[in-house]
């Protein structure tokens, strides 16, 4: 640090808290400057923390996490990219053996102003730091403005001042696209300019309706004249350039203090968490956010020629997906944004240019492939790195173990992650997901898996966010570890449960996470509330969960007798109480009762056989007739009663027709008919199918809508068209096709003559459907020369579900 000119005052870095110019300048200006102490806009008890930063596991996009002892919910953070000037500042001071401090209001302060203590883990964007908020102007806090000022965007009004119309790209002209090397006659120099340049806003402007800053400014003072007293006046701060006025100005030591007199306090901890180029995007709703944090991160690594390294990164990456992108495309891509930048009088191509030429050159004018480059290398999925000595509350560093010993990396890009719970690795997995997921801890969410879908496989969407630091911290309060953490909160919830249904589904929670010092209290509140509830409504809710609980404990070997004999009582209990339940109902209350039976229907079939409860199927398709044939039953629900004995073989097709009969006669009303056939066709039971292949029905329900009365018809036509909307396409246009042919003619209903639909015979070829036999009798396994002798009569019989062929 010798040679360094005498220093006439502390040297003031206003910067914006991303950018890769303003970092390069900043290390210019170190280098030129040669500092005795390096002070950074942050949170003091930061200051602890600060040498980590020189570790070389230490890898940015990184972040200050604090959080409230007694309400680790209350949290912020202070993110650094490798392009961040602070970031740049504290390397600088660390490997040149500088102090350095953080100088801006303390966390345990700014975290006792939140405005709310029970916000959930985004509270980092309304927090009052400048890290977090500090991005609409040229590195300060976009805080709640005061009533007589709405705040103020200054880089917006120095851009609209230098005639621009977009505040990014004047920055970017002016500060970002400096000569990468940072080389300047004096490296201070833009510093000075940019300090005058807010001096004459703040002169317009004021406080730019943050008053709050006026409490940060104070303590930052503060601590800029204790530095002084220590260190003289060789030394340079690092902050956002919104301050550098206020920390110039001439103020007493008596009034500063006054400004921080009886602020509220609170016990904080902090620590270094990974962040990701994701979170630093503005519309991550991240205060201090830049819209292209990978960009950014580019420009600032790039020794020389970012333009073309830029255009080669893309080339590669539409390569990886498949598109044809060759050498030539690459060099006139750069060609096109070096001249667009010229056309627009820009000293380089910046984002906008280089972003037009890949569209033009690269996407053929497309923008879904500039999609893809706007998510993988504009915006970036980088998730930095903190070692492991950082500091970090016990159940984050269980968490930490667990992850390593099952090979679960965190990752800030989602993937899919199939398991098999046969394998002891998967089954350990699959318990830590679940148990994560029981405290809240929203790393992974089950997903529908590609391949099977049965009881040992289990599908995953992972993807780690800088927030479950904070989720994790919030869980601490459970436990040590997350065996004993997801165990406490399950007994609690246990306790305070008030729903039968919330109860079982905690018990399949329980099972699936394998917490089994949690399931005896579950079970206990769950045999309680089962007792005293005595609506049908509940125990239909409740019931779906426990069928399935049952169904993973063969899976994961755990002993469900209990949960069985309370399965068993809740299906009698149903049994009994469903058919007066479904009466008098409006068409709400009768939807969602549909929906329990469909609930309840499918919990039965996985019961059977697995509870101590002879007959209950029996049961169960007793109560279905009753629904079935009992007028004074809603329509939606005897219209789904028909449709799941139809779909069981409990109910033969005849029978179907004659109830659809009944209900779309003349004297039924047009809006319990139109319910009724929501109930028979609608959902995602395939009702669709079955009209295609039952003209019957089809038929029935074309001539009951076809005698619609007119002023009536709107009012069933809502249902309608929720009910056939939800079909597929081609089913639609199969009953559009065979709606338009019209009814068959010159036979008995459902049968198939005269004109016909593309695809359908006049009648049964009994000779091809023969030919078919030998085939059918193969892939059965058996003897393929019995089916050479297959009659007639058996022909007819294998082929009428078919229906007629052509």
């Amino acid at each position: 640090m010798t040679g360094a000119a005498p220093a006439a005052g502390p040297l003031l870095l206003g910067i914006r808290h991303h950018g890769p110019g303003s970092a390069r300048a900043v290390r210019a200006a170190l280098d030129a400057a040669g500092p005795r102490a390096v002070l950074i806009e942050g949170p003091p008890e930061g200051d602890a923390l600060l040498p980590l930063a020189a570790d070389e596991r230490m890898r940015p996009p990184v972040a200050l996490l604090a959080h409230a002892v007694d309400d680790p919910g209350r949290a912020a953070f202070w993110p650094f990219a490798e392009f961040s000037p602070e970031w740049v500042a504290i390397r600088w001071a660390l490997r040149h053996d500088v102090p350095v401090r953080f100088i801006d209001l303390p966390a345990a302060h700014s975290l006792a102003m939140a405005d709310s203590p029970d916000r959930g883990a985004d509270h980092d964007h309304d927090h009052d730091h400048d890290q977090e908020q500090e991005q609409g102007r040229a590195g300060d806090a976009d805080v709640a403005g005061a009533v007589a000022a709405p705040p103020i965007d200054p880089i917006g009004v120095l851009a609209e001042a230098a005639g621009y119309d977009d505040p990014e790209r004047w920055w970017e002209d002016v500060v970002e696209h400096r000569a990468p090397d940072g080389r300047l006659v004096d490296p201070r120099a833009p510093f000075a300019a940019l300090g005058e340049a807010m001096t004459a806003l703040r002169e317009v402007y004021g406080d730019g309706g943050h008053p709050r800053d006026a409490v940060r400014e104070a303590y930052m003072r503060i601590q800029l004249r204790s530095a002084r007293k220590e260190f003289g006046d060789d030394v340079v701060v690092v902050c956002g350039a919104w301050h550098v006025p206020a920390l110039k100005a001439r103020t007493t030591v008596t009034a500063d203090r006054a400004l921080l007199k009886g602020l509220p306090k609170i016990k904080a901890e902090l620590t270094w968490v990974p962040w990701t180029h994701r979170r630093l995007a503005r519309h991550s709703g991240y205060g201090a956010g830049i819209d292209s944090p990978g960009w950014y991160g580019h420009l600032f690594g790039a020794p020389d020629r970012p333009i073309e390294r830029w255009m080669t990164k893309v080339a590669g990456l539409l390569r990886d997906e498949d598109r044809f992108v060759s050498s030539a495309h690459v060099i006139e891509a750069v060609r096109l944004a070096g001249t667009l930048a010229a056309l627009r009088g820009r000293p380089l191509a910046g984002l906008s240019e280089t972003t037009d030429a890949i569209r033009a050159v690269m996407c053929e004018g497309s923008d879904v492939p500039l999609a893809l480059v706007q998510d993988r290398l504009i915006v970036g999925e980088t998730l930095g790195e903190v070692p492991d000595t950082a500091p970090a509350v016990p159940l984050q560093r269980d968490l930490a173990r667990l992850q390593r010993t099952l090979r679960l990396k965190p990752e800030a890009l989602e993937r899919e992650l199939e398991l098999d719970l046969r394998k002891d690795t998967d089954a350990a997995r699959s318990r830590l997901l679940h148990r994560l997921r029981l405290l809240a801890v929203g790393w992974g969410e089950p997903a529908v898996g590609r391949g099977s879908t049965g009881t040992f496989r289990e599908s995953w969407r992972l993807r780690w966010e800088p927030e479950l630091y904070v989720q994790v911290a919030e869980a601490g309060i459970w436990g040590t570890t997350v065996l004993t953490a997801a165990t406490a909160k399950a007994e609690s919830e246990a306790g305070s449960a008030t729903a039968l249904a919330e109860v079982t589904a905690l018990a399949e929670r329980c099972l699936l996470a394998e917490l089994p010092d949690a399931l005896p209290v579950v079970m206990r509140a769950l045999a309680d509330r089962a007792a005293l509830d005595a609506d049908v409504g509940h125990l239909a809710d409740a019931l779906p969960a426990l069928a399935r609980t049952l169904r993973y404990g063969d899976v994961r070997s755990t002993d469900t007798a209990a949960l069985g004999e309370v399965a068993a009582g809740l299906a009698e209990r149903i049994c009994v109480g469903l058919p007066p339940a479904c009466t008098g109902l409006d068409a709400d209350g009768a939807d969602g009762l549909r929906r329990q039976v469909d609930g309840v229907h499918t919990a039965i079939g996985l019961l059977a056989g697995a509870v101590p409860a002879d007959g209950l199927r029996e049961r169960w398709t007793a109560v279905l007739h009753k629904l079935a044939a009992r007028d004074a039953v809603a329509g939606v629900i005897r219209g789904r009663a028909a449709r799941l004995l139809l779909d069981e073989g409990l109910l033969e097709e005849d029978d179907a027709a004659r109830l659809m009969g009944l209900a779309l006669s003349p004297g039924t009303p047009p809006a319990e008919a139109a319910a009724w056939i929501e109930g028979f066709v609608g959902g995602a039971g395939g009702g669709g199918m079955l009209l295609v292949h039952d003209e019957r029905l089809l038929g029935l329900v074309d001539a009951w809508l076809a005698g619609v009365p007119a002023d009536t018809f709107t009012d069933v036509l809502p249902l309608l068209r929720r009910t056939f909307s939800a079909y597929e396409p081609g089913v639609r246009r199969t009953l559009g096709e065979l709606v338009r042919r019209g009814p068959a003619t010159g036979g008995p209903v459902g049968t198939v003559t005269g004109t016909t639909a593309p695809g359908f015979g006049p009648a049964l070829d009994e000779e091809r459907a023969a030919a078919v036999v030998p085939v059918l009798r193969l892939m059965l396994g058996l003897d393929a020369e019995d089916a050479q002798g297959a009659d007639a009569d058996t022909v007819d019989n294998a082929m009428e579900p078919l229906g007629a062929t052509g």
